[in-house]
């Protein structure tokens, strides 16, 4: 007897979407879509930019750090998910469970840091121009994406660490995918830590992000006011606008699905609002950067030229 509550205890069910059955199909092909393009475009990306040689520069070996971030996170969710959908046995092991979360935090946190290290990139190059490759050169570069990874790893650790500690009391999270805050609502002990450090955790993780964001952009604007160059407005716009858009999509879906953990009486629209945060910038990082990025997109074009010439 007591061996089988120990296995159903390690076994949780998942609420996925309550849709209606027509609808079962339908989604699930949209996700599959969505996964196929963004797993094609970024995959496609990273090739390119660690293959030619000219691209290997501290922004593009920033931007790896962000596409190898979108993998690993919308992998470790949407493949799972999609199965669910289809399924009318939404179970997860709760090791595996654990795990998810921890790499779903793990994306959230290191998709800010890579982009607050991108933005300080930014500055340097528009306002510090002719220092520039003495500044960043590709040990920072290596050392700061090493710092971003390790913050996150080690926040996100904490994080998941203060939830596994718990005695469980119910084997059914109120999601459709495993996070932090459904690991912990599986136990009936007092949770006051969890909620303290996940506060703590949300807040830094934010503060850093927005007035790193913040601080670096308006450096930008001022030097762009006080030089009143045209070419360097030019510049300014175009490297700026792109990663400041990226931000915002990452930062707004991210807050929605946050705010919505605190209204149990919407759980399909917080559903919704974390696949947003997952399959959005995703998709659109690649956009994003390679069509605004003047090399880059000049060497996604001249493959593409090599290849239809070759056939």
């Amino acid at each position: 007897m007591e061996s089988n509550v120990s296995v159903l205890s390690d076994i949780l069910e998942l609420k996925g979407f309550d849709i209606s059955p027509e609808l079962t199909y339908p989604l699930f092909f949209i996700l599959l879509f969505l996964y196929v393009c963004l797993l094609f475009s970024n995959i496609g990306i990273l090739a390119v930019i660690i293959t030619e040689k000219t691209l290997h520069q501290p922004m593009y070996i920033l931007f790896c750090n962000l596409t190898v971030n979108d993998l690993l996170g919308n992998t470790a969710m949407l493949p799972q998910l999609m199965i669910h959908i289809v399924s009318t046995d939404r179970f997860i092991s709760y090791n595996a469970c654990a795990l998810q979360a921890f790499c779903s935090h793990t994306f959230g946190s290191a998709s800010h840091m890579i982009l607050i290290i991108m933005a300080i990139d930014r500055y340097v190059a528009i306002c510090q121009p002719l220092r520039y490759n003495s500044i960043m050169t590709t040990k920072t570069v290596v050392w700061l994406s090493a710092s971003a990874w390790g913050m996150s790893l080690l926040l996100v650790s904490v994080l998941i660490g203060l939830s596994v500690r718990l005695t469980r009391c119910r084997s059914t999270l109120q999601n459709s995918y495993c996070d932090n805050a459904s690991l912990f609502k599986l136990s009936c002990d007092d949770v006051s830590i969890n909620n303290i450090y996940g506060l703590f955790f949300t807040v830094l993780l934010f503060s850093c992000s927005m007035g790193g964001i913040a601080a670096t952009y308006i450096q930008i604007a001022l030097i762009c006011w006080i030089k009143k160059n045209k070419d360097l407005n030019s510049r300014a716009l175009q490297t700026c606008a792109s990663h400041l858009v990226v931000y915002l999509i990452m930062l707004w879906t991210g807050f929605l699905t946050i705010i919505l953990h605190r209204f149990p009486n919407y759980p399909d629209l917080r559903k919704i609002a974390y696949i947003l945060f997952l399959v959005v910038p995703a998709n659109l990082n690649p956009v994003i950067y390679g069509m605004q990025t003047k090399s880059l997109r000049d060497k996604i074009i001249h493959i593409l030229q090599r290849k239809v010439t070759s056939t």
